[in-house]
């Protein structure tokens, strides 16, 4: 007495997916011929039904059976072997399948989605098809941005103050973009070079360092040269800020001079007594959350990358020097960054200035 057929009870999903697999063109004729297998053993043919009407033999039309019904889709996959796997062809409402997938929360336990979890959460794509849709839409799962939306009510007029000014300097009159560089490490590193077993020599430092303490840079760049001017304090309270101001105003006595400030407390009290005693000071504030507009901000990454990144140092006066000597070197070849901003709007987030390595 033979054994009875394995039943198959299709989800509507399952239906469809076999459906689009059995059509001619649109698989490969292996996965197709299988595919037609299982909706006729579905349909309630028996094994010998069906493999007089395809033409086959009894025994593949059991095995089809047997693995669909023990893994249902993945089951019609053949068993893995050296080389590279038959690529199935999917719905095309798979992309939209795996997107609306990434916008629900991932399952309990983690903070975000991965290949892996979207395959085993939609049950019926390979991991390899879930990436291959994220690069073709250019998302990454790893890949995280940070935007600020400035909220001031006068962004507008701030903005185009401040853009005037850079497009379009006032005669006899010299513009500056101050800001400070708060708290900068001083951290020794040990740096040299270490063998390794097959007998080539690394140069470089250890990721272990210690601290010696902070330093804080204050910084006035001269919009129409490029040329900068730096003071060194231990703080940035409003006395510090202030001392760096009669230094700058005293490289300018007979001029105007107009300054492009951020909005931090020690730029701003309500009663300024010192810009009352300087008539020719006028301070220019960059809307709220809308520091990129001012021009010193792009000198201080310069700063970073070129003078302090990876640098080893014993004292706060050491960086202190370091920065000097930056400063004399990119003075001797500074030149203005170039405005090339043709809008500045209040959901922008970064200005897009013209780069300089000087």
């Amino acid at each position: 007495m033979s054994r009875p057929a394995t039943n198959i009870v299709l989800t509507e999903d399952e239906k469809q997916t076999l459906e689009l697999w059995s059509r001619p063109g649109r698989t490969e004729p292996r996965y197709r011929h299988r595919a037609r297998i299982v909706l006729m053993a579905a349909a309630g043919k028996s094994t010998e039904q069906i493999a007089s009407a395809l033409s086959t033999r009894r025994a593949r039309v059991a095995k089809w059976r047997v693995r669909f019904a023990r893994n249902r889709l993945a089951g019609l996959q053949d068993t893995p072997r050296p080389g590279r796997a038959p690529e199935l062809r999917y719905p095309e409402e798979t992309t939209d399948r795996i997107l609306k997938k990434l916008n629900q929360s991932p399952p309990s336990g983690y903070s975000c989605w991965n290949g892996g979890l979207l395959a085993e959460a939609l049950g019926d794509v390979s991991p390899d098809k879930v990436w291959q849709v994220l690069r073709q839409q250019k998302i990454s799962l790893q890949r995280r941005q940070s935007w600020c939306v400035s909220t001031d009510p006068e962004f507008a007029q701030k903005a185009a103050d401040i853009v005037g000014l850079y497009l379009n300097p006032p005669e006899n009159a010299v513009v500056l973009s101050i800001d400070e560089k708060p708290c900068i490490q001083a951290l020794e590193r040990a740096q040299g070079w270490i063998r390794l077993p097959n007998g080539r020599a690394l140069t470089g430092f250890a990721h272990e360092y210690k601290r010696h303490g902070t330093t804080t840079l204050f910084a006035a760049l001269e919009v129409a040269t490029g040329q900068v001017k730096g003071g060194h304090y231990r703080r940035r309270r409003r006395r510090e800020f202030l001392d760096f101001m009669n230094e700058v105003v005293a490289q300018y006595p007979d001029l105007e001079i107009h300054v492009i400030l951020d909005n931090l407390n020690t730029h701003k009290p309500k009663e300024d007594r010192w810009l009352a005693r300087h008539r020719k000071v006028h301070f220019h504030f960059t809307p709220t959350h809308s520091s990129w507009l001012n021009q010193v901000e792009c000198w201080f990454s310069i700063l970073s990358r070129q003078a302090l990144r990876g640098a080893s140092f014993t004292s706060p006066q050491q960086v202190r020097e370091a920065i000097d000597r930056f400063v004399a070197a990119h003075n001797q070849k500074a030149h203005p960054f170039e405005w090339t901003k043709t809008e500045v709007r209040q959901q922008d987030l970064q200005a897009k200035v013209g780069k300089s390595d000087g």
